[in-house]
């Protein structure tokens, strides 16, 4: 079960207070409570957590490595929420009020971002596990706490209010902070607990990174992994609101938004693909030109792999043939280059199975100029937790050991075509 289903932020403002206050007497005033109150808020948050915060001493209460590990993430997240609230009054001009995002719940917020991910209170409410009157009494109370209409009806679905869309992110950015602080503790009782979250681009799929979820399986026989796969800007999205920690796969050229950050580990080479009976394979040291006498598949419009296709066609005077296919789908490309005579330009990892089947055969450089930059692009406000640093860790090694020993899986290079 998610320990932060049932965790209360009120509790979790108090836990910070005594932390930085370094005891009950000296927190309670800070947050409103009595000293009993605040003694049982603490007691109930060890319970739910099964972690102990704090070593009860005679002088007052001195945090533990838990309490150490969870504080700063506690203290993201409220912020993060704070940030959310001001930003959706600020859109219907209503001025900012003192803590308001202290009467809010996480019940609330979580609801909230559920009902917009499903565009409907009974879809969000069957896929919460709770009823649909639940659902809907939790989005209209914190609308009211927060004095701002959070959803409207469009036809038969529900979507956020523009207001509720500015809130929405860092909310989500809340919960996922919340949602690695429980991580965080349960590693520290168990090194095999945990999770990853991984959003994966095509290229990274076939060999790397299989070797990467292989040897860090091997080094943490508990922890849990989960690869996503999907567009480019979904991902992306994905990842700015705190649902993926990581995006692996080929890098941008340039960032794609000024709140993530992009860590280059290899270069990887495009290179020209086609079926191993293909008319070019028997004659390696083909004109270039002849490139353009055979259909080719390659994603669409706003893909990297696309551009630097037409690159490669330009930089030998050419304009790029028409395409009767475009596809981004690995799967279907190399399907389609078994049954004609097609071209494409793929990473050498993404049809190795079928090299070293005989299947499919790389006819020739797509030249250095079409280089890609392979690596990880992560939140720039990231804070990984233990387990997620021991993942970039093991893909980094093994990003290293590629690029050491380059390809020697590749025994031979087929000439550049001209």
């Amino acid at each position: 079960m998610d320990a932060t289903l049932d965790l209360n932020l009120k509790h979790l403002h108090a836990l910070a207070a005594v932390y930085h206050h370094g005891g009950i007497s000296a927190a309670a005033p800070q947050v409103n409570l009595s000293q009993p109150a605040l003694t049982q808020a603490i007691t109930r948050l060890e319970k739910q957590l099964d972690s102990v915060l704090f070593d009860r001493q005679p002088g007052g209460m001195a945090p533990t490595e838990a309490a150490r590990l969870l504080v700063p993430r506690i203290e993201r997240a409220l912020a993060y929420i704070a940030h959310g609230v001001r930003a959706a009054r600020r859109t219907q001009r209503l001025p900012a009020l003192p803590a308001i995002e202290r009467r809010v719940t996480l019940g609330q917020l979580r609801a909230l971002a559920a009902v917009d991910s499903a565009g409907s209170f009974t879809l969000a409410a069957a896929r919460s596990g709770v009823s649909q009157p639940a659902m809907y009494r939790a989005v209209h109370d914190l609308a009211e706490v927060i004095e701002i209409p959070l959803t409207l009806r469009r036809g038969k679905t529900v979507q956020a209010t523009p207001a509720a869309t500015r809130m929405l992110r860092p909310v989500r950015l809340a919960l996922s902070e919340l949602a690695a602080g429980v991580d965080d503790l349960a590693t520290l009782r168990s090194e095999l607990a945990g999770r990853v979250t991984l959003g994966v681009m095509p290229l990274a799929r076939a060999i790397l990174l299989p070797q990467v979820l292989a040897r860090f399986a091997r080094a943490h026989p508990g922890a849990s992994v989960n690869v996503i796969e999907g567009p480019y800007a979904e991902l992306l999205g994905d990842l700015r609101e705190g649902s993926l920690d990581l995006l692996i796969g080929a890098m941008r050229d340039s960032l794609p938004a000024r709140d993530v950050a992009q860590e280059g580990l290899f270069d990887d080479d495009p290179v020209i693909v086609a079926r191993s009976g293909h008319p070019l394979a028997s004659h390696p040291r083909f004109a270039f030109t002849r490139l353009l006498a055979y259909p080719w598949v390659i994603a669409a419009t706003g893909a990297p792999v696309r551009a630097r296709w037409e690159r490669m066609f330009r930089q030998q005077g050419h304009e790029p043939p028409r395409l009767r296919i475009e596809c981004g789908s690995v799967l279907i490309t190399r399907g389609l280059l078994l049954e004609d005579d097609w071209l494409t330009l793929m990473s050498r990892d993404q049809f190795v199975l079928e090299r070293r089947a005989g299947l499919l055969r790389e006819i020739g450089s797509a030249g250095d100029h079409l280089r890609r930059r392979i690596g990880l692009t992560t939140r720039a406000d990231w804070h990984p937790t233990r387990l997620q640093q021991a993942f970039v860790a093991t893909f980094r090694q093994v990003c290293a050991e590629r690029s050491g020993d380059a390809h020697d899986d590749w025994p031979f290079r087929y000439p550049a075509a001209r």
